[in-house]
């Protein structure tokens, strides 16, 4: 499995990021990847059919001008920024058939991380859909999501450790599709952040899945994030025409 720990100058970059390694996945048949990136303000980030008007206090980001983006993947509405640690799996499922079922795949794949996170001295368990969380208090600190190609997945996810928790009350509404185990709590009462260094984190997710080689952003790589920037761009456009139209 190759690391790529490359955090790119934009919040929408690094999203597409993401979905330009799938697609070189697809094309190419390239070996595993374990991405790490992080942004330094704050951002907010829709779910592929996440309802903005329904999680999002849009003028509240208007007026402290905070982003608010749409990823490929599925899952909630999430904000991101510093002291937020996302990280990336891009997975064949040749190699690694637990893929092929969806909820095996949350397990497989985040079981790995609570046993890892286990050995670190972080008290946690995997709780359905896809969350991992504390278990002093059930309080979660990594959510994830995936967008699934024809022989890949994209599995991506976030560690809180150094948030400002305060964030995601200001900006974001409570959902109204909620986990189980939330029961009915407050943001603030609900997640938390781990107390471990971002460098340790990283060596979990290293160790969780036995990654090893390093590698930068290829040009290769460039080139399709500027195609998918392109295609964006476009799609936006024409959605603006059309609503003058």
């Amino acid at each position: 499995m190759i690391i790529k720990d490359v955090s790119l100058d934009t919040p929408e970059d690094n999203l597409l990021y993401d979905e330009a390694l799938l697609l070189l996945a697809e094309r190419n048949n390239t070996e595993d990847i374990l991405r790490f990136w992080e942004f330094s303000g704050p951002f907010v980030v829709l779910g592929k059919v996440s309802d903005e008007g329904k999680d999002v206090f849009i003028n509240a980001c208007a007026e402290d001008k905070i982003p608010v983006l749409r990823r490929s993947s599925g899952g909630g509405t999430v904000i991101l920024g510093k002291g937020c640690l996302n990280y990336s799996l891009i997975l064949s499922k040749k190699r690694n058939p637990y893929l092929n079922n969806i909820t095996r795949s949350y397990h497989e794949i985040l079981g790995k991380l609570i046993e890892s996170f286990i050995k670190g001295g972080i008290g946690c368990g995997f709780f359905p859909t896809c969350d991992i969380v504390l278990l002093d208090g059930y309080k979660k600190f990594s959510g994830n999501a995936q967008k699934r190609g024809r022989d890949f997945v994209l599995h991506h996810g976030t560690v809180l450790y150094d948030f400002d928790l305060s964030l995601i009350s200001k900006y974001l509404m409570i959902p109204e599709d909620q986990p189980q185990y939330r029961n009915n709590r407050k943001h603030e009462d609900f997640v938390a952040n781990i107390s471990l260094p971002i460098w340790q984190i990283k060596e979990i997710f290293i160790s969780a899945f036995g990654a090893k080689e390093f590698s930068d952003i290829t040009e290769q790589e460039l080139s399709y994030l500027d195609y998918l920037k392109r295609v964006k761009a476009e799609k936006e456009l024409a959605f603006s025409e059309s609503s003058f139209a």
